[in-house]
């Protein structure tokens, strides 16, 4: 009896696995002709904290000659909790993303990142009184996050979201702030107490207007929140950061001579801001 060799079968090389989810659209809102809004199914393993971003994309399109998708950081503007993952887009006509993505509509699929991060979360600042969100135009969105969150409200007395546009029409999230809140489960009558809602306008009347940096620096802002200083207090005031590339840079050189120090998320401090997005 002779034995027979058989050849070893080759091993299947491992299935490699996809960077990002494939969700659904839940629904699209419009706010101007330069802003909208959307929201997205939740994979049931996807985790983050309130205030981080996220990569998100389209599918690529073979009949325009794409091969690999394109993908660019969002902040996630739904609390860590939610259901659902919400998002605040700006409108770029000839954007390679939002050229695109400005035309979803409810049912249409989008690629969602796996590793939420970011350095715009409770956990990269330390312990204060007064916790001020300073966001200009969609650098709102982590800010819709943050001030949902319950642990905003149990860690500081007051939450100030200041939100900073050039048009009056572009003052999206207006009703969330100074009235939908309000009526949430979870943070109602936190929200109710401890909220403030501060919008500014830029380039047309509105009951307040000016850069944010103008209203530091004349002691307006303090003025304006009934606060009987006209600097930032670095023993009690906290700060987060989102939006224009300029107004981060000269809002943290102002919070820096008042004496506040930047954290992360290594080394919490007295102010954040995204590394990710302004180098």
């Amino acid at each position: 009896m002779t034995a027979t060799a058989t050849a070893p079968v080759p091993a299947s090389p491992p299935v490699k696995e996809a960077p990002y989810f494939v969700e659904k659209v839940l629904w699209v809102k419009h706010w101007t002709d330069r802003l909208f809004s959307f929201a997205i199914t939740r994979p049931a393993s996807f985790r983050f904290r309130s205030g981080e971003f996220v990569m998100i994309g389209l599918p690529p399109r073979e009949d325009l000659g794409e091969k690999k998708p394109i993908l660019r950081a969002y902040s996630i503007g739904s609390p860590h909790f939610a259901e659902e993952l919400e998002f605040f887009s700006i409108k770029v006509p000839d954007g390679p993303l939002t050229s695109r993505l400005q035309q979803i509509k409810e049912g249409d699929e989008i690629l969602l990142g796996k590793k939420p991060t970011g350095t715009l979360v409770l956990d990269a600042v330390r312990p204060g009184k007064r916790l001020f969100l300073f966001g200009t135009g969609t650098g709102l969105a982590p800010w819709l996050s943050v001030a949902r969150d319950p642990d905003a409200y149990s860690r500081f007395e007051r939450v100030i979201v200041a939100h900073g546009v050039r048009e009056v029409k572009e003052l999206a999230y207006r009703d969330l702030f100074t009235r939908e809140i309000h009526d949430d489960p979870l943070v109602g009558d936190e929200a109710k107490a401890q909220l403030t809602y501060y919008p500014t306008v830029t380039r047309e009347p509105f009951e307040r207007q000016g850069r944010f940096t103008d209203l530091i620096e004349s002691g307006k802002l303090f003025a304006d929140l009934g606060l009987d200083q006209v600097k930032f207090d670095p023993e009690h005031d906290r700060a987060m950061l989102c939006g224009s590339m300029a107004m981060i840079k000269d809002t943290a050189a102002l919070l820096e001579a008042h004496g506040l120090k930047e954290g992360s998320n290594a080394e919490p401090g007295d102010f954040v801001i995204e590394r990710a997005f302004v180098g």
